[in-house]
């Protein structure tokens, strides 16, 4: 099988330019200065906060997460992030600045107990509001619910719920390291429908170790029976630091992820079954019953360029102009915050060309990009800056160029971030993408 198609070690998933492994440590004055500076208010703002508490690790997750954390370390959290938020809120690039949107991420946001998150609510309101805010997203595991929790996520203003189901096999869900099993999802699905979100979204996840076409067709009917607002299916793959990605790496062990046509084949088939029930694409990988109700603020405002002000360990955010990441090791971040300290480990201000490049990739995975608004934000005609990648991709059957839109066929749909690397700067394409 050639290198090609086998899922090998490495990041696969673009979700920022440029690349990560680009932003540095001596670079962070560049987020610090930018702070103390008068903001384009003009520009969104939102916030994303890391909780990285989770009760097993995955066999795939590449994230910092802790694991079996007990209530103190929990609360010691919560102080740090209020604490960093108290830092953040009198800074010119963020005083008098009203949240568009709020993300909270892992990890396992839902690991927290119920009195945990309304003590996190009520700490943070001291600083910041997200009442007025269009979204607050919510990741959750299926097994951390209980109606209490649920209830109290719809107390706190959670407005959007994101399901981490990613397969109905438990003995799939166990092979790879997943804490829940699927009693749990039907369990956790059932109080959010009781309670009542605005939306709720379910994750599901084309190629984990174990699948076969009847177990993947399963899960697809049964995601369908279930009626959920959205739909997101990543294809799995193996970044650096992942417990498979070690064992092919250190024991020469075979990768035991499906190959890449397999994948696509299974992401492309749920997708048209999804499109038979009524759902409607919104990106590469995320399906909604309605694009005119069915929004998701974060990742619109994300690929747009807007504020995304991080908060907690590890957290990736961008700020007038600037990216940056807060330390990544828990007791590092909270004693620099505690000591008074913003704990920002590295830093980049790309240029206008590389924002150019990030909006224009990050929105490619939408399916459609409109191409005035980079006209009329950037003064650069991309069908010209970008010619020459739009051109083989056209050729190759990727993707089509008319009426000022570029538009990705499935076959570039399901390989799209495959494709980004051709808009990248020269520099940019061979390195090391985390």
């Amino acid at each position: 099988m050639s290198s090609e198609t086998t899922t090998e070690v490495g990041s696969y998933f673009v979700s920022n330019y440029p690349p990560f492994s680009q932003w540095k440590k001596e670079n962070r004055h560049q987020f610090l200065d930018v702070l103390e500076k008068e903001p384009d208010r003009s520009v969104p703002m939102g916030m994303y906060l890391h909780i990285p508490f989770c009760r097993k690790r995955c066999k795939f997750c590449y994230f910092r997460v802790s694991t079996q954390q007990n209530a103190e370390t929990i609360k010691n959290y919560v102080d740090t992030l209020d604490k960093e938020v108290r830092l953040l809120r009198d800074k010119p690039a963020i005083k008098d600045r009203v949240l568009k949107f709020v993300y909270f991420g892992g990890g396992t946001p839902s690991y927290l107990s119920a009195k945990q998150l309304l003590m996190l609510r009520e700490r943070l309101s001291e600083s910041v509001s997200w009442d007025n805010a269009e979204e607050v997203t919510f990741e959750c595991e299926p097994g951390t619910l209980s109606l209490e929790k649920v209830q109290t996520l719809k107390e706190i203003g959670v407005t959007r719920v994101s399901l981490g189901v990613e397969n109905f096999n438990d003995a799939i869900l166990e092979e790879n390291g997943r804490a829940h099993l699927s009693p749990e999802i039907l369990r956790a699905y059932d109080w959010l429908q009781q309670v009542g979100f605005p939306q709720v979204n379910i994750d599901l996840i084309a190629g984990m170790v174990g699948e076969t076409d009847e177990n993947w067709h399963k899960c697809v009917e049964k995601a369908l029976e279930m009626e959920p607002d959205n739909l997101t299916i990543y294809q799995m793959e193996l970044p650096f630091n992942t417990v498979y990605s070690k064992e092919i790496l250190e024991q020469g062990a075979a990768s035991p992820v499906a190959d890449w046509p397999t994948k696509r084949r299974w992401a492309s088939e749920a997708i048209d079954r999804f499109l038979s029930a009524g759902y409607q694409l919104s990106s590469g990988n995320e399906l909604v019953k309605s694009l005119d109700t069915d929004r998701f603020v974060y990742r619109d405002n994300l690929f747009r360029g807007s504020d995304i002000v991080a908060v907690g360990v590890s957290s990736f955010g961008h700020l007038q102009g600037v990216h940056y990441q807060n330390k990544d090791e828990l007791n590092d971040y909270i004693t620099t915050v505690q000591d008074g300290e913003f704990p920002v480990n590295r830093a980049m201000t790309p240029t206008s060309h590389q924002k150019l490049i990030r909006e224009w990739i990050l929105q490619m995975k939408e399916g459609r990009v409109a191409v005035e608004p980079f006209r009329a934000k950037f003064g650069v005609d991309p069908l010209t800056e970008f010619a020459e990648p739009l051109s083989n991709q056209q050729v190759a059957g990727y993707l089509t160029v008319e009426d000022d839109q570029v538009r990705l066929t499935r076959k570039g749909l399901l390989q799209v971030d495959s494709l980004l690397t051709e808009y990248f700067e020269e520099q940019h394409r061979e390195v090391r993408y985390t």
